[in-house]
């Protein structure tokens, strides 16, 4: 399966994603976990050790002109649009309990739609994990969708937005599937989370009644200590929240 974690900032999309990835692991997938978002905390949320050693692959800038052909950073420069990246994914990726990950980055120049080497690398190495690698593969990614478009939109079999109960996440929620929808992006349901009581669950439920809903993740404070401590969220729980094995077993049977 190719599964996309969106979301507002601050929602839980990290977190939703890294317990997502441990329990299709523990079961015996192969597991590549994408790191799309320009925060870039999974590696933490997965329990990734020498966070400062990893560096996004948008800030690669040899590798960037070798595959390439151009500096990034520069403007109206030839360059390649279908560089070479089959090889990436064992090089640039670290491995830890049976997940392997990789750090996109993001471009900072020009608006995140421009076509320059880097975007031009990181979306043709995007479109080989979710085109040609056979792993299980979950992407944690911005609100913007910036890494997929239309080459590999019909890879993904699901878009999971995470919200929280709220209107702005409500309005993030319904302005993402606005985004998916102009790529032709479809398959899109929802996880509620830091779900205080039934009025929260209710409240979620009312506004995206339109949606699939995965599972509700409850509210709990060891989930946001671990945040705090850099570890990962699961870390003081004895076991996953129910919302989020809800949602396993829903995308299990969904495949």
């Amino acid at each position: 399966m190719k599964i996309a974690v969106s979301g507002k900032g601050g929602v839980g999309k990290t977190t939703v994603a890294s317990m997502l990835a441990r329990l299709f692991a523990s079961d015996g997938y192969r597991v590549v976990a994408i790191d799309a978002d320009p925060d870039a905390n999974l590696a933490a949320a997965l329990g990734f050790d020498d966070l400062e050693g990893i560096t996004p692959i948008s800030e690669m800038k040899a590798l960037i002109e070798e595959r390439t052909g151009a500096k990034p950073g520069t403007f109206g420069a030839y360059f390649k649009m279908n560089p070479r990246v089959d090889d990436l994914p064992e090089k640039l990726s670290r491995e830890k309990d049976g997940i392997r990950l990789m750090v996109m980055g993001t471009v900072k120049q020009g608006g995140g739609g421009c076509v320059c080497p880097e975007s031009v690398l990181l979306k043709a190495l995007v479109t080989h994990l979710l085109l040609y690698k056979k792993d299980m593969v979950i992407m944690d990614m911005e609100a913007g969708l910036e890494h997929l478009g239309r080459a590999t939109v019909k890879a993904v079999d699901k878009l999971i937005v995470v919200v929280e109960p709220g209107r702005r996440s409500i309005d993030t929620a319904n302005h993402i599937r606005s985004l998916a929808s102009e790529i032709g992006l479809t398959k899109i349901a929802m996880v509620g989370n830091k779900v205080r009581n039934p009025t929260d669950e209710e409240f979620l439920r009312k506004h995206l009644s339109e949606y699939e809903i995965l599972g509700f993740v409850p509210y709990d404070d060891r989930i946001m200590e671990g945040d705090l401590n850099t570890e990962p969220p699961y870390a003081g729980l004895d076991e996953f929240p129910q919302g989020i094995r809800d949602a396993y077993a829903a995308l299990r049977t969904d495949k």
